[in-house]
């Protein structure tokens, strides 16, 4: 999972990534417009998978991991006609943002728009994004309708199909509503993936506050999105302290959960992720993949072969395994299972593949 922290000049961007990843990046005021990409890969972290090293005592234990890329230099208008170039290209092959928004007032830190205002800058951001997709749309379907012209009847009926999705998501833009909201299934947003809409990803708006406003509130009622608030300057000093002197630190602030775990958390839910797990003497390990996969599409997360060859999946619940303790007594139980091609994996769920290239 590779997410993208966003957001105008001198909102904390750098802040919060540092608060995810322990990075001790400079957060001093940033130029306006000046383009930069910090990047980070972490350990996600999963209690189940500490749990399953201390029963079988592999050689490795790897836990799933999430790659943070901070982006400066957004701005209001940083792109006429949409966002191009650099910004267009990294913001594209993203699964998700994390829109980091300015809700503390600092006057040693200037508001690019002179005043602290969540909602409107929310706003502005959303602007460019909807404005770089429609430009986006609106270039494939003169393409689509040249081609067609070219063409006449003997053009594909794929070029027709397309311009008609191409012409939906122009209509939808155009009420300036992100494509997230369209309500598009999987298998319509499947083939559009490979265009990198940016208002297709889901969106986590991070209200990045202080001690004199803790609970600030916008509103953005859009789908596979979320809004919560975090401060952001205490959360980047928690992540370089130590677990004990961490704890110490939360309860003298009120804070019941670290910002990385908060944000993965939400972060697997928008993006409807799960974890399944295998497990043995060499290697525990945990692997993410998205809700509703079969038995199979997990096999192919692990290795392509693994799908390919696929015969059956032994399968354990993570729950019942560490209630009975053992996987001899999963089997005696009957808790150990044999799944075919049509079993839709479970969060948690302990999986051997049975396979034959």
């Amino acid at each position: 999972m590779k997410l993208g922290i966003i957001g105008l000049p001198n909102s904390g961007k750098t802040t919060i990534f540092n608060a995810l990843t322990g990075s001790t990046l400079p957060t001093g005021a940033a130029t306006s417009g000046q383009f930069e990409v910090n990047t980070a890969v972490v350990n996600v972290p999963d209690a189940r998978v500490d749990t399953l090293k201390e029963m079988y005592q592999p050689r490795k234990t790897t836990y799933t991991q999430v790659t943070y890329v901070d982006i400066g230099g957004l701005e209001k208008g940083v792109g006429e006609g949409g966002l191009k170039g650099q910004f267009r290209n990294e913001l594209a092959q993203l699964d998700g943002y994390l829109h980091v928004v300015r809700a503390f007032a600092d006057e040693n830190v200037p508001h690019p728009y002179e005043t602290v205002d969540p909602q409107r800058d929310v706003e502005v951001l959303d602007g460019e994004f909807l404005l770089t997709d429609l430009v986006a749309v609106e270039s494939r379907i003169e393409k689509l309708d040249a081609e067609l012209r070219r063409k006449g009847r003997t053009a594909e009926k794929a070029v027709t199909d397309e311009l008609e999705v191409m012409r939906r998501l122009k209509a939808h833009l155009e009420t300036e509503q992100p494509l997230r909201d369209l309500g598009l299934t999987e298998a319509e947003i499947k083939p559009l993936r490979g265009y990198g809409f940016l208002t297709l990803k889901p969106m986590l708006i991070v209200l990045n506050t202080d001690e004199k406003n803790p609970n600030p509130t916008i509103a953005y009622e859009h789908q596979h999105s979320r809004v919560f608030s975090l401060q952001g300057k205490i959360e980047a000093e928690l992540a370089q302290l130590d677990s004990d002197d961490a704890q110490v630190f939360m309860e003298e602030y009120g804070i019941t959960e670290l910002s990385a775990a908060k944000v993965i958390r939400l972060s697997y839910e928008l993006m409807a992720i799960q974890s399944f797990f295998t497990v043995g003497e060499d290697e525990v390990r945990a692997w993410d993949v998205s809700i509703g996969a079969t038995a199979p599409e997990a096999a192919g997360v692990i290795h392509s072969d693994l799908q390919k060859g696929f015969i059956r999946a032994e399968v354990m619940a993570y729950d019942d395994l560490i209630a009975l303790g053992s996987e001899a007594a999963m089997k005696q139980q009957g808790k150990l299972r044999l799944e075919g091609r049509e079993y839709v994996v479970r969060d948690g769920d302990i999986v051997h593949i049975r396979f034959n290239i």
